[in-house]
């Protein structure tokens, strides 16, 4: 499959950890598995555009189209519109360092770099390539649905009260309350669990992992 079909729901489960989340931290860095023969990593997958190409592409023809219309009428014999015999004097009474000028040049601009930027990157940000075990197939993995997946090992280490996990690009954050245990010892399964949870994702570049324990804060 080449894109999510589905919007997951954030992954949080139980009450925050209060200001000791610092109390016991771990980092962990996991290689990725090979790919394909003689492919380094999978390519981040591009999205289509649609919206802003289908705007782009309608105010272009509506501006052309109108533009022709006015061209065959004064070809015809025709006066030409208001609004372009308005726009040809504007255009040769004001200098270029009028503020209306320079207000248009800049929205130009401005819309113009962000068609570049759309065009030239490719989006997606929330899907996880996952390792090519087919050249003519790629799969996908929603941020969203690694995440829970993450947290569903965690709540399985004894200890873990709750956990929130946040999958980015290249990290994985995961904070979690244990209500009992030494929280070092937490940790480590955590680290684990964990650790073994993100080889069997199947991505086609494991991020690291960071992982954060403290007590429950005290209520009152």
């Amino acid at each position: 499959m080449s894109e999510p079909t589905q919007q997951l729901p954030a992954v949080e489960r139980g009450p925050d950890g209060g200001d000791g989340l610092d109390q016991s931290a771990s980092a962990a860095a996991y290689e990725p598995r090979p790919t394909l023969e003689g492919e380094e990593k999978p390519g981040r997958f591009w999205s289509g555009r649609r919206v802003p190409a289908g705007l782009a592409a309608l105010v272009l023809l509506a501006g052309v189209g109108v533009l022709l219309y006015d061209i065959a009428a004064v070809r015809a014999g025709q006066p030409a519109m208001r609004w372009r015999r308005t726009l040809s004097d504007e255009l040769a009474t004001r200098t270029l360092d009028d503020v209306a000028v320079l207000i248009g040049a800049g929205v130009a601009v401005a819309l113009g770099l962000w068609l570049i930027v759309l065009a030239a990157t490719p989006g997606l940000r929330a899907v996880l390539p996952m390792r090519r075990t087919h050249a003519d197939i790629r799969a996908g993995l929603h941020r969203d649905a690694a995440a829970m997946v993450l947290r569903d090992r965690a709540m399985e280490v004894s200890g873990v009260q709750s956990v929130r996990v946040r999958m980015k690009r290249s990290k994985v954050e995961v904070r979690a309350v244990s209500h009992f245990r030494e929280l070092d010892d937490v940790r480590a399964d955590l680290d684990t669990t964990l650790g073994d949870g993100i080889k069997q994702l199947g991505l086609g570049s494991a991020p690291g992992l960071s992982v954060r324990v403290a007590r429950p804060g005290k209520k009152g």
